[in-house]
């Protein structure tokens, strides 16, 4: 069974938000990493980039396939994960905690209530 904390956003393309003031810390979900299997590389976004709401900002290469991972909201990134450059597999080792992505800066809170719950989530994903 997937883990999807409680106090975290999620999206139907399977990343994770935590809200950080105005900013929001984006990764992908425990769901999404095991889905992929071994992650092997990530390409990271560069900060200071501004990113449209459902625009592709990174990339996730595992054994398997390669994934696209979608901004959440419209904003600018204001940090990376670079130690993912020499760790990806971060992301499946600790996909909420230090296998994040980015941070993203939020202009509006508003677009929080598009977000799904973690029991929306898990249940969009069957469990």
């Amino acid at each position: 069974m997937s883990d999807a904390p409680e106090e975290l956003y999620y999206t139907e393309e399977h990343e994770w938000l935590r809200v950080e003031g105005d900013e929001v810390v984006v990764g992908i979900t425990d769901y999404a990493q095991d889905s992929l299997t071994d992650i092997v590389y990530v390409e990271l976004p560069e900060e200071g980039m501004e990113v449209g709401e459902m625009d592709e900002f990174a990339s996730v290469e595992s054994v398997k396939s390669v994934s696209a991972i979608y901004s959440p909201l419209a904003g600018k990134i204001c940090a990376i994960n670079e130690a993912l450059d020499d760790a990806p597999e971060l992301i499946n080792e600790d996909p909420y905690g230090e296998g994040w992505i980015a941070r993203i800066t939020m202009p509006d809170a508003s677009v929080l209530e598009k977000m799904l719950s973690a029991s929306t989530y898990l249940e969009l994903i069957g469990e």
